[in-house]
């Protein structure tokens, strides 16, 4: 009995154990894989090259941002009209212009001042003036007649020594004086007879040029404060408000305009290591981000020859940020369609059906 007992006792516990395993094992449940929050995009293409998309105009977005920094005087397009379509021209807000208004006029009193100064020249010379040097014209002749007067008699009396001879002298070269006196009031007179040097008036002229010039730059730099629309389109965004201070370049885009009428391009980033399996001119298909069951037909419309290291990043872990892209341009009609300029799309290009490149001449 002792031997029996020896072995029963193991023997029962080692098939309690298995059972109780067997019981746990059995009454596990292993629950169901939870399906995904969103459906992954995929290629409804048996061939494709997929990339990421990026929504923009169709004349591409348009940063626009003020030419000359100050406050902002008013804006004419604010936060609460983004959307509304503007024409090429129309005023979209004014950076202050007090001091360039201050200068203007400080600018174009200059100008007045030097036409004047101009018109001056050009008439010179005045009747009265003229009256002034021939007068003193006639007072020279006058004192040269006088002073050969008296020579001619220092030499009668000067044989008799009534007179002595340095008197006599001093009569001679009075005359030679007098002579001396009236060739400069001859000169005088034909100098203002003549009027301004015709290099003084080109000086003159020159000095209303540059004033003229001066204005004309002021002027240039009002219209530039006030900032327009380049071209027709619809304002995206604005991000300038009264009072503040504009520089530049901005930190941002002031205003961003662009084509959206029932259109807009998808800049496509097509991975380096993509490019020798992608074909200009090949049909493409892109989805929302939340709604990848639904596809887009796309058409083709141009490639930028130019790779570029990648800049919109799709938030995938395992994406590199050191990738070179080339970027392809597609359009997408956007009529009864929820896509917005700057969304992001899942693109797939179909590479099967894609035409033969041109070979580079």
């Amino acid at each position: 009995m002792k031997q029996i007992g020896k072995f029963f006792l193991p023997l029962v516990a080692a098939c309690m154990l298995i059972f109780a395993v067997f019981h746990v094992v059995k009454a596990q449940q292993v629950p169901d894989k939870p399906p995904p929050p969103v459906e992954p995009p995929r290629s409804p293409f048996g061939k494709c090259v997929a990339g990421a998309g990026i929504t923009e105009a169709v004349n591409e977005n348009i940063n626009i941002g003020a030419s000359i920094p100050g406050i902002v005087e008013e804006v004419y397009v604010p936060v609460e009209k983004v959307g509304q379509t503007v024409k090429a021209g129309q005023p979209l807000f004014l950076v202050d212009s007090r001091q360039l208004k201050a200068q203007l006029a400080f600018q174009e009193a200059n100008l007045a001042s030097a036409q004047k100064q101009y018109d001056k020249l050009k008439n010179q010379p005045r009747p009265e003036e003229l009256a002034v040097k021939k007068a003193a014209l006639d007072v020279a002749e006058a004192n040269v007649n006088l002073q050969t007067d008296l020579a001619v008699r220092a030499r009668r009396l000067a044989p008799s020594g009534a007179m002595s001879g340095e008197d006599v002298s001093q009569r001679l070269l009075a005359v030679e004086v007098a002579k001396q006196q009236l060739a400069q009031a001859r000169a005088d007179f034909t100098l203002m007879e003549r009027g301004t040097w015709e290099y003084d008036l080109d000086i003159a002229k020159a000095a209303i040029q540059m004033a003229r010039a001066q204005v004309e730059q002021t002027k240039k730099d009002l219209e530039r404060l006030l900032v327009t629309a380049p071209k027709d389109g619809v304002v995206l965004q604005v991000n300038v408000r009264t009072g503040e201070y504009v520089g530049t370049p901005p930190s941002q885009a002031l205003v961003v305009l662009g084509d959206i009428n029932k259109k807009v391009h998808v800049r496509v980033d097509v991975d380096e290591h993509d490019i020798p399996r992608f074909k200009p001119g090949a049909p493409a298909k892109a989805s929302v981000r939340g709604t990848p069951q639904e596809k887009y037909p796309m058409t083709f419309q141009r490639v930028e020859p130019y790779v570029i290291p990648k800049k919109s990043l799709t938030g995938d872990n395992t994406e590199r940020v050191d990738t070179r892209v080339l970027q392809v341009i597609y359009e997408l009609d956007t009529t009864d369609r929820p896509i917005y300029v700057g969304q992001q799309l899942d693109v797939f290009i179909d590479v099967a059906a894609a035409p033969a490149a041109k070979p580079a001449s």
